[in-house]
């Protein structure tokens, strides 16, 4: 083993980050209920997807519907340990459910970045610099 190198849970090489977070044992509820939300998107979901996907966005992979922790992140980078959620409608009223998730994704070196659907909307350009930066400091 290389210095600086340490052994995960599965025995694999990490660099200094715990991946059990991404690792752990898949909940079946929560990976039919992460497919069915990949393939109706919102719209502003599916503008920032077209922007993120396929390392587009300064080199940074990212996943759509990422099951973390028993949450559903609507994308995250791996390497940067970024979560970037959009928040339409459905987030109305559930500030304390969202406050309480971000609080164990935090906990669990995990940086949230939150957009409105209307900041995503119609501000991309500001959105996606804002990810880039996280996302390039993070890595």
């Amino acid at each position: 083993m290389e210095d600086g190198a340490k052994k995960n849970t599965q025995g694999a090489e990490t660099w200094g980050r715990d991946t059990r977070i991404v690792r752990a044992p898949r909940d079946p509820v929560k990976q039919v209920l992460a497919r069915q939300m990949r393939r109706t998107m919102t719209p502003a979901e599916a503008t920032l997807w077209g922007k993120l996907r396929n390392n587009q966005l300064v080199g940074l992979h990212f996943r759509r519907q990422q099951v973390i922790a028993g949450f559903i992140a609507d994308f995250f980078c791996h390497a940067a340990r970024l979560v970037v959620e959009c928040d339409g409608s459905v987030h109305e009223g559930s500030e304390a459910y969202d406050q309480d998730r971000d609080a164990i994704l935090s906990a669990h070196d995990l940086f949230i970045l939150r957009f409105t659907n209307e900041e995503v909307e119609t501000d991309l350009l500001s959105v996606l610099a804002k990810i880039a930066a996280a996302g390039t400091q993070r890595t």
